[in-house]
């Protein structure tokens, strides 16, 4: 069975730092785009980072601005898992953080182009 396994998130406070994991299960990230989105109640899913496996690509992570600098993703050897450090979190952040893999895609996921989603893991930031 194909899937993304999740784990990390939970509560910090300001300023502190979480780690979420993204694994896959049968199969590996080569010509997907791997993203990572976060949900609030209300609001659609907002991507926030990504790293391009398909073919051609510089490989580079990407971030949107509110976490430019204070987000990193990277991945392992084997391309099957990737790993969002999270520093310096606010109570801005605090949302469901979901990984995203797209097929193919050669930028970040689109939301309604997605095909594996993994579970979700809160992330909660008391101010």
């Amino acid at each position: 069975e194909v899937s993304l396994v999740e784990s990390g998130g939970g509560s910090v406070q300001a300023g502190g730092s979480l780690r979420l994991s993204c694994a896959a299960s049968g199969f590996t990230f080569d010509e997907y785009s791997i993203g990572w989105f976060r949900q609030v109640p209300g609001k659609e899913p907002e991507g926030i980072s990504c790293m391009l496996f398909t073919d051609g690509s510089d490989g580079n992570a990407r971030y949107v601005d509110s976490v430019k600098g204070r987000f990193t993703l990277s991945t392992d050897n084997a391309k099957t898992a990737v790993y969002l450090q999270m520093n310096n979190l606010t109570p801005e952040d605090s949302a469901v953080y979901q990984c995203a893999a797209q097929y193919g895609a050669r930028r970040c996921p689109h939301v309604g182009l997605v095909d594996y989603w993994g579970q979700g893991t809160q992330v909660t930031v008391a101010s």
